[in-house]
């Protein structure tokens, strides 16, 4: 008789994930920008963890996106180039278009509640990366009004990428744009609401649009 075959022991990773948390929240809230370098004894200084921890936490965020690590240049939070930006905006519009036609056909007035306290939120935001989050809160709680799990989890495999997105247009003149955001998604809202599919999924894409443009640069007068 063949012996049994044995699974690997399973391993606690739960302080790496714990300082991949950290280093995240720290991008998403304007510690380290785009192309910022992170280096593995700085940090651990910083959490007092070792380096193993820190170094596991990298390769984490690195297969999530935010972070990028060559062996000339270090780990460094990544910077989006316009093909990046074009590619997630493709790949969010393809996502967001199907969520859309799925909120409108099936979800509760339950889940339209919790896609409008998200859209509430917007309007007490004290700062731009603030309100960055809220935007992408928004959106989450659109695909989770979808009711599709494996679009749910699509969409939870590029949503850090897409936060990253965001927040490129913070510091390129884009006060004015940021300002909008708010009314935007209230009309979101409001079209989700009607369970109007062609409206909503018009508005959508304009304001995937504009977020894409302001990314971009192109909406450096806006």
């Amino acid at each position: 008789m063949n012996e049994r075959r044995r699974v690997t022991p399973a391993r606690r990773r739960g302080l790496a994930d714990e300082v991949a948390d950290r280093i995240r929240e720290a991008v998403f809230d304007g510690t380290y920008a785009p192309g910022a370098q992170l280096r593995e004894v700085e940090l651990s200084a910083d959490m007092d963890v070792s380096r193993g921890p820190v170094r596991e936490a990298l390769r984490l965020l690195e297969r999530e996106g935010l972070v990028h690590c060559a062996w000339h240049r270090g780990t460094t939070v990544t910077a989006l180039s316009a093909d990046d930006v074009a590619e997630l905006d493709s790949l969010r519009g393809a996502l967001e278009d199907l969520a859309v036609r799925e909120v409108v056909a099936r979800a509760s007035d339950e889940d339209l509640a919790s896609v409008a306290k998200t859209a509430g939120l917007m309007e007490r935001a004290g700062d731009a990366h603030e309100m960055v989050r809220y935007d992408i809160a928004f959106h989450d709680a659109v695909f989770a009004a979808a009711g599709h799990r494996r679009l749910a989890d699509a969409w939870d495999g590029v949503r850090c990428q897409v936060h990253l997105f965001l927040l490129t247009r913070i510091g390129r003149g884009t006060r004015g744009r940021l300002d909008r955001v708010p009314g935007e998604h209230r009309e979101l809202l409001a079209a989700l609401r009607a369970r109007d599919t062609g409206a909503a999924l018009a508005l959508f894409a304009a304001h995937r649009r504009l977020a894409a443009d302001a990314a971009s640069g192109a909406g450096r007068s806006s």
